[in-house]
């Protein structure tokens, strides 16, 4: 509890003091000077997040808990004791802000019911391939995506339909990261319905993202593949994201970095941007684990980051096992090096493995 406690209340006071000017507060003053002037910024920094009429119920709840008046002169003077009155003023506020919290939770949770409706709460059944994933938002709701399900029409060549895997990641956080992820999980699930290419879906995404990126700040990662079950080849796109990683029945890694930049960044020239698409053919028992950042940029209290170094060597060390078991496996291993502290970003993670 003391931890979780220090915890949220780091990322409460890095929350007030992004809004100071410690440039200003730091000019020519004595240490002295320098600390009273911090603790004063801070303070205006928090009071400037309440509404007009709740900053002055602060203000004057401050005041009577500084004061004690007296009615009255001598010795029957009656002591009127306002620090009640300041603490009364605070219970009001807190249960006014509290209000706030409940419906804006409330109205998230409805918000996060909408998005698990929008990715799969079960896996695919698809013969040889064994998929399992999971994902953690930093707040109640998220930018990052996942998805697997057959095309319903074939690109391949062998007429079987393929397995569609994706997993994206729309730069920032909660409410606008979570309504670009709901049109880019509708745009990537139109373009599949139709029996286009994986690079003609790659294109068609890029279109759409830049159509709706607000000038390039609301850019998206993603890893696209296809995999035929029949034949076990994938097909697969990197835009922008963070390298999959492919561990061979042998042991052995590949990262599979093939593709172009994120989805929605402005293009300098008329072209539009280029997608090379990536060929691996799979082996039984090889184990494909697809992650957005959130996974490798986990923090502990410390401030170390979780690494992709842990993150191959928790990979490798996994034995044949189901990919719900290997998953749980890498989850367990970043909730025991993160600990009490609070997540900086969101967590998704997808892993197929082939059946042996």
């Amino acid at each position: 509890l003391w931890g979780q406690f220090i915890s949220e209340t780091r990322t409460s006071y890095q929350l007030y003091s992004a809004d100071v000017d410690w440039e200003e507060v730091g000019r020519g003053r004595t240490r002295l000077r320098r600390f009273l002037r911090s603790v004063w910024a801070v303070f205006m920094a928090m009071l400037m997040k309440l509404s007009p009429s709740r900053r002055v119920l602060l203000l004057a709840a401050i005041v009577l808990l500084l004061v004690n008046v007296k009615i009255g002169q001598g010795p029957s003077a009656i002591g009127f004791d306002t620090r009640v009155v300041g603490v009364v003023i605070l219970f009001v506020l807190l249960a006014l802000e509290l209000a706030d919290r409940v419906t804006m939770k409330r109205d998230l949770e409805i918000a996060r019911e909408i998005q698990e409706w929008l990715v799969p709460s079960q896996s695919p059944n698809i013969p040889g391939v064994d998929i399992a994933f999971a994902t953690r938002p930093q707040n109640t709701i998220a930018g990052d995506y996942y998805d697997a399900f057959p095309r319903p029409q074939s690109s391949h060549d062998s007429g079987a339909r393929p397995l569609m895997i994706a997993v994206a990641d729309v730069a920032g956080k909660s409410v606008p990261a979570a309504l670009l992820m709901a049109t880019f999980q509708a745009s990537l699930r139109a373009l599949a319905a139709t029996p286009a290419a994986l690079n003609e879906v790659v294109r068609g995404l890029d279109r759409y993202c830049r159509a709706h990126s607000l000038e390039g700040r609301r850019f998206t990662t993603a890893f696209l593949a296809e995999i035929d079950a029949s034949t076990r080849e994938l097909l697969y796109v990197n835009a922008g994201h963070n390298d999959p990683i492919l561990r061979r029945a042998s042991g052995a890694i590949e990262r599979l970095g093939i593709g172009g930049p994120p989805f929605g960044l402005p293009l300098l020239t008329d072209q539009e941007a280029s997608y090379p698409t990536g060929h691996v053919q799979l082996q039984p028992g090889d184990l494909l684990v697809i992650f957005t950042d959130g996974v490798i940029e986990a923090v502990n209290d410390a401030g170390g980051e979780y690494g992709e170094t842990r993150l191959i060597s928790c990979i490798q060390n996994a034995p044949p096992e189901a990919a719900s078991e290997t998953l749980q496996r890498i989850l367990a291993d970043v909730n025991s090096f993160v600990g009490s502290a609070r997540p900086h970003n969101n967590i998704t993670c997808l892993v197929p493995r082939v059946a042996a």
